[in-house]
């Protein structure tokens, strides 16, 4: 057990807790989440179940975040923790946000969207919350 901690406190440390690629493998409260964003029916429907794949780079305190969608679309997120940066949403939005590390998680928090993301067991866990509604989105590493 402390050999275990040890390897993860320094993995951690070293900037690499993130780093991976990821598919989505379950996720909760979709379709409430999807129409609190006011997304229309038909794009909701269609989104539905896609095995999304998120590239996480981590480089110390640098990330890049990339969802890739069935069909060729993605969305890139580049961001440095504790700096303001441009966040793109789901939905093609974009605002300012400071993205921050929180006890292993990754938090993003703005007036109208909150997001974690953290290694759970080895799996990509995030929660987005925007209106009082969450959406919990569980990934397995595939490399």
């Amino acid at each position: 057990p402390a050999s275990s901690f040890g390897s993860w406190t320094s993995q951690l440390s070293s900037g690499m807790a993130f780093t991976g690629k990821y598919e989505i493998e379950s996720e909760k409260n979709y379709d409430e989440f999807m129409k609190r964003l006011a997304l229309p029916s038909d794009a909701i429907d269609k989104a539905r179940n896609l095995k999304i794949i998120s590239e996480v780079k981590q480089d110390g305190q640098n990330f890049t975040w990339s969802q890739q969608y069935p069909g060729g679309h993605s969305i890139t997120n580049t961001f440095t923790i504790g700096k303001e940066c441009d966040i793109e949403t789901i939905g093609g939005k974009k605002f300012k946000a400071t993205v921050q590390m929180e006890g292993g998680k990754v938090v993003v928090n703005s007036p109208n969207y909150h997001h974690t993301a953290e290694i759970v067991d080895g799996k990509l866990v995030e929660v987005s919350t925007v209106g009082g509604v969450s959406y919990e989105r569980v990934s397995k590493k595939l490399a």
